[in-house]
């Protein structure tokens, strides 16, 4: 695993989840949460897209590919976190 990937990686993850937040304004978890949750989703989802693609034997992780799949994954995860957490705090 090349740690400039996995940088690149979280940080195009985090601004996926600003993205998400900003869009999205009811499953928004404020700044530091869509930070946070954006840069975890973007950190698996540009870890796992390589691999389900069958680029893990090419070399490095450092690619468009990747980059693409962390926003995306940046922008999935916080989009789920805010929908349940929603979800759990109404009253039944």
């Amino acid at each position: 695993m090349d740690p400039t990937a996995l940088i690149v990686q979280l940080i195009s993850g985090a601004i996926g989840g600003n993205i998400a937040g900003a869009v999205s304004k009811t499953t928004s978890l404020g700044t530091v949460g869509n930070s946070a949750a954006g840069a975890v989703g973007g950190g698996l989802l540009g870890q796992l897209l390589p691999v389900v693609m069958g680029m893990a034997a090419g070399g490095g992780g450092f690619n468009l590919q990747s980059i693409a799949g962390s926003g995306i994954g940046g922008i999935i995860l916080p989009i789920i976190i805010g929908y349940v957490k929603n979800m759990m705090n109404k009253p039944a």
